[in-house]
């Protein structure tokens, strides 16, 4: 799973001893089932990104929704679509 270890290289790239301190990103669980990830976008270069909302719905199961509010990446999904939630954002910030 290539994205772990994006997310991990991008996140340690945030931290400057500051930045780690007030935000950083969480992986949670739904209920429904699924995923659901949020990144904080606070002083980093996609604070200011335009980013299109993406929504994709395959099936009950198979779903992806994200977007960027309130300075924050904010991604939900299916249970098997975290991987998918992760690359929406890294081909986002590595654009």
């Amino acid at each position: 799973m290539q994205e772990l270890a994006h997310i991990q290289s991008w996140y340690a790239s945030q931290c400057d001893g500051d930045w780690e301190h007030s935000y950083g990103l969480r992986i949670e669980t739904l209920d429904n089932p699924g995923w659901h990830v949020t990144i904080d976008l606070h002083d980093t270069e996609l604070a200011a990104r335009s980013f299109s909302p993406v929504e994709r719905r395959a099936g009950e199961f198979d779903w992806v929704l994200c977007k960027v509010e309130a300075g924050q990446f904010v991604g939900a999904g299916g249970a098997g679509n975290l991987a998918d939630l992760l690359a929406v954002f890294l081909s986002w910030a590595e654009a």
